[in-house]
C-alpha cells in the first residue's frame, strides 16, 4: 500500500535511498556514528538513457531494472529494504481539517469521503493514505490532515522495478517530500550554511535534465510549487548544436567534462543566463501571485546545480542568496564511498538522501 505512515515508523533494518529520475537511478544508504554523527556507508549512481523513463513512468522495465541491479553491483550494499520516491506530478496531495475527535476507523472512512472530492477518477483505481500533521490551528478541537494518492499502476511499476532486483519496499514516499527531509537535517546541523528564521521564505530549486522545479516554503508549509521545462537537456541540445554531435556524444562529453575550451564562454555561458532569467521569471510570479514580495534564501539542488557560475548567476537575477546544497554535510565517509566523486555530485542526491533518512527519522 502506498504509505505516508509508513514514513513515521522507524526501520530496524539497514535501508537505502533510492531515486529513479528522468536521467538516472541514485542510492544512498547511511549509517548513525554516536548519537549526533552521520555516516554516509555508500553512495551511487547509474546513467539511465533518455527514453527508459517518461514523465514520471517507467517506460523500459527491463532495462531500467537492470540499472538498479547494477547500481546496487556497483554500490556494494547488502541492504535489502528500500525506500522509493514517486515523482511529485504523480500524487496528488491536499491538506484538510478533520474532528480530532474521530476513531482510526472513522478518520479513514473520513479520509475517503474527502478524497473522492479532489481525486479525479475512481477511488478503486488508487493507493490513498493520510498522516495527521496536528491540531490545526485554523479550527480548535480539529487536526491538520494530509491527504495522498496515487493511481496504482505508479505505485506498482517502481516497487515491481525493486522487486525484479531482489529489494523489498518498505518506503513508499514523494520525491519532493524526501528532498525537504534532507534539507531540514542540513539547516538544523550546527555548521549549516546559513541560518534560517522561523518567518523566512526560502525557495528550494532542484535542477534536473527534464527542468526544473521550484518550491517556496515556510517552515514545512509549501506556499508555491512549479515546474519548468528548462534544465540540463537544453544544455546538452545546445552542446549537440554548437560542436556537430549528436545528443548522445553531447550527453557522455558532458558528463566526461571532455569538452572544447570554448565551451564555457560560447556554451554554458549563455544557458546559464537563460536559465537563471527563467527562475527570476518564476520567482516575480509567485511574487504577483501571492501576498508575499520577497524571500530570504534560495538552496539549489539537482543534478545541474553545480554547473559552473549558474548559484551566481541566480542570485544576480533574482537579488536574493543563492547556495548550492550539499546533503551529506557534516558526514563521515564510509571507505566505500568515492569521496571525489560524491563532492562533485552532491547535490544531485538530495532525495536519495531524503529517503534514505526515512530509516530513522519519524
Amino acid at each position: 500500500m502506498f504509505s505516508l505512515s509508513s514514513l513515521f515508523q522507524r526501520q530496524p533494518e539497514p535501508l537505502i535511498g533510492l531515486d529513479i529520475s528522468a536521467t538516472a537511478v541514485k542510492l544512498v544508504e547511511l549509517g548513525r556514528h554516536g548519537q549526533d554523527g552521520w555516516v554516509l556507508e555508500r553512495c551511487a549512481m547509474e546513467p539511465l538513457s533518455p527514453d527508459w523513463v517518461a514523465d514520471g513512468s517507467i517506460v523500459n522495465f527491463d532495462e531500467v531494472a537492470g540499472a538498479v541491479r547494477r547500481l546496487l553491483a556497483k554500490s556494494g550494499t547488502r541492504a535489502k529494504h528500500v525506500a522509493l520516491a514517486l515523482p511529485p506530478s504523480a500524487v496528488i496531495t491536499k491538506k484538510v481539517i478533520l474532528p480530532g475527535s474521530l476513531s482510526d476507523a472513522e478518520m479513514e472512512i473520513q479520509v475517503e469521503s474527502e478524497a473522492s472530492q479532489y481525486i479525479p477518477f475512481s477511488l478503486d483505481e488508487v493507493q490513498l493514505d493520510f498522516c495527521i500533521i496536528g491540531p490545526s490551528p485554523k479550527s480548535p478541537g480539529d487536526v491538520d490532515v494530509l491527504l495522498a494518492a496515487t493511481r496504482k499502476e505508479k505505485a506498482d511499476e517502481r516497487q515491481e522495478v525493486a522487486e525484479a532486483a531482489n529489494l523489498k519496499t518498505v518506503v513508499l514516499d514523494i520525491g519532493s517530500f524526501a528532498a525537504r527531509l534532507a534539507v531540514e537535517r542540513v539547516l538544523q546541523h550546527p555548521n549549516a550554511p546559513l541560518h534560517v528564521g522561523e518567518a523566512d521564505l526560502v525557495v528550494l530549486l532542484k535542477v534536473g535534465a527534464r527542468g526544473y522545479a521550484m518550491q517556496v516554503l515556510r517552515g514545512e508549509e509549501v506556499l508555491y510549487d512549479t515546474e519548468q521545462s528548462m534544465g540540463g537537456a537544453q544544455l546538452t541540445q545546445a552542446i549537440a548544436r554548437h560542436y556537430n554531435l549528436s545528443q548522445e556524444e553531447a550527453e557522455q562529453k558532458k558528463r566526461a567534462d571532455d569538452l572544447p575550451a570554448s565551451y564555457p564562454t560560447e556554451v554554458l555561458a549563455p544557458f546559464v543566463k537563460n536559465l537563471a532569467q527563467d527562475v527570476a521569471r518564476s520567482l516575480q510570479f509567485f511574487f504577483t501571485s501571492t501576498p508575499y514580495h520577497s524571500v530570504q534564501h534560495i538552496l539549489l539542488s539537482g543534478g545541474s546545480a553545480p554547473l559552473e557560475g549558474l548559484a551566481k548567476a541566480i542570485q544576480e537575477h533574482t537579488g536574493v542568496a543563492t547556495l548550492v546544497l550539499d546533503p551529506f554535510l557534516g558526514m563521515q565517509f564510509g571507505a566505500a564511498v568515492n569521496k571525489s566523486r560524491v563532492r562533485k555530485d552532491a547535490a544531485a542526491y538530495l532525495t536519495a538522501c531524503g529517503l534514505a533518512l526515512r530509516r530513522f527519522y519519524q
